[in-house]
């Protein structure tokens, strides 16, 4: 009977202090420092310049490259346009003086394209 009540005692002394637990305070603090040590440190980003700003707007390297070779080509061929194509301001205002001269010549000029260097 001495057992069964010293075991009775310390099963109130655990229930007793199981109705008054510790307060968890100690326990969330240790968590988020923990926490807080894995995290990465913030890092400043630097502000992009303006050239990092248009290029990122025309859609990078691959969009510069893009409209730098349209533009090489509309250079290329409003400089030396093809000689069998009709002048388009000229059709547009209406005047045959430009387009007639490109159909009725007796042989195409080639010398836009370099071919009136080779031999025949």
């Amino acid at each position: 009977m001495t057992q069964n009540k010293s075991e009775m005692m310390d099963l109130d002394a655990l229930l007793a202090g199981a109705k008054n637990p510790p307060a968890p305070e100690a326990l969330i603090a240790r968590v988020l420092e923990d926490a807080l040590k894995e995290q990465p440190l913030p890092t400043l980003r630097e502000t992009p310049t303006m050239m990092q700003q248009i290029l990122a707007v025309l859609g990078g390297w691959q969009g510069m490259g893009g409209l730098v070779a349209a533009t090489c080509a509309g250079l290329w061929i409003g400089i030396s346009p093809p000689t069998n194509l009709p002048d388009g301001l000229i059709s547009l205002l209406g005047s045959d003086t430009g387009t007639a001269a490109v159909f009725t010549q007796q042989e195409p000029e080639l010398g836009s394209f370099g071919w009136d260097l080779e031999e025949s």
